[in-house]
């Protein structure tokens, strides 16, 4: 099948990006010249700031009849675990689509946005969402697919000023919250922006929605500041596994129960007891069982001894008996060595675990390391 091209796409081009297909689009892996490179766009994301493209997101809205947003948020409660009704205006919530198994059909950003409950879904799948959506959902439920918007990601610890430089007002958000906001164009007149203080770096940073028209002169406002390199897929991979974040479709499948993936945090408490009226969320009953019997598998984090990395599909072994599988892997520039994640045996999980990966025919020693493996440097405020 053809990609489909980003709107960014002869801009990256243009900056030196070389271009791999992911989720169904042409998307930069990473750039070249001075900056660039995949550990030297890691490192600077770390140090200052980086902007990513991740216009391949779906980016959607739903509303209930006359633009209700709290019916929305309602008829949304019957398709995920968290609890959507009590969140307030700008405030964000991560969460699970799950299929009636309990596994994970995909893992989302909600937002209630004041005038719609906003989703940001994986882009690998955002097609299957909205069709699931379209399915559970009430015909008195509106969804939109806002697909001429491109999305954007500025991470770093010097995202903040430089947000606060274009959109007035976005530097004071803190980590999970959002808000409409203005940027006053070179060309003239105001560009609309929807910015949160979210991404997936486990740095601290925002991401912009933008009108698709607009995209290229702010990717361009945004790299004529000394602060700001390009970066691409492979430093956004790399530092979401030191941040120890799964990426679905590697280490969140429909095969997943949220239980093993370790994301219980995502059931909302005030909604894990299985209601009587016949109103659970779809997947409730299998994901509350293993909530109490604990999981049969766990997903964790494993620091390797030497250089070679493990990739996704190693096996890992104690002893001689195999005993789980790396989902992510690779070298961690921050901390000089690889790390992996992987879904190990229950009895097998624990901090300290001696373990083996084999990765071309040899055994790596490994250890079960908490994650994330780099701290998080998200802003909740001062």
């Amino acid at each position: 099948m053809p990609l489909d091209p980003l709107p960014l796409d002869a801009w990256h081009r243009a900056n030196g990006a070389r271009m791999v297909p992911f989720a169904g689009y042409d998307m930069p892996i990473q750039y070249t010249g001075e900056n660039g490179g995949i550990v030297a766009e890691h490192n600077w994301t770390r140090e200052s700031a980086s902007l990513f493209d991740v216009s391949h997101m779906g980016q959607l809205g739903l509303v209930g009849p006359d633009g209700d947003v709290a019916a929305a948020a309602q008829a949304l409660e019957a398709l995920v675990p968290g609890d959507i009704s009590q969140l307030s205006e700008g405030r964000m919530r991560y969460s699970l689509l799950l299929n009636e198994a309990g596994g994970v059909l995909d893992d989302l950003i909600i937002t209630n946005t004041g005038k719609s409950i906003a989703l940001v879904v994986n882009g690998a799948v955002k097609w299957d969402d909205i069709a699931h959506l379209r399915e559970h959902l009430a015909d008195e439920i509106t969804l939109t697919h806002y697909a001429d918007n491109a999305l954007l990601a500025l991470q770093g610890p010097k995202a903040a000023d430089v947000v606060e430089g274009l959109a007035p007002g976005a530097g004071a958000l803190t980590f999970m919250t959002s808000g409409f906001f203005e940027w006053g164009a070179p060309s003239g007149g105001t560009v609309p922006l929807w910015i949160s203080r979210s991404g997936y770096t486990g740095e601290d940073g925002f991401e912009i929605a933008i009108p698709a028209e607009h995209v290229e002169a702010f990717a361009n406002a945004l790299t004529r500041d000394d602060r700001v390199n390009p970066a691409g897929l492979g430093a956004r991979d790399s530092l979401r596994l030191e941040a120890g974040l799964p990426l679905y479709g590697h280490d969140l499948t429909e095969e997943t129960n949220p239980i093993s993936a370790g994301l219980k945090f995502a059931l909302s408490k005030s909604r894990r007891e299985l209601p009587s009226d016949g109103s659970a969320w779809m997947g409730q009953e299998p994901v509350m069982a293993a909530f109490a019997a604990g999981p049969k598998q766990r997903r964790i984090g494993l620091t390797l001894d030497g250089r070679m990395p493990a990739r996704e599909g190693a096996l890992v072994f104690a002893g001689d008996t195999q005993v789980g599988t790396v989902t992510s892997g690779g070298f961690s520039p921050t901390l000089g060595q690889p790390i992996a994640m992987a879904y190990v045996d229950a009895a097998h999980a624990k901090k300290g675990t001696a373990l083996d990966i084999e990765v071309r025919g040899k055994r790596l020693p490994a250890t079960v390391t908490p994650m994330p493996f780099v701290p998080h440097n998200y802003y909740r405020g001062s």
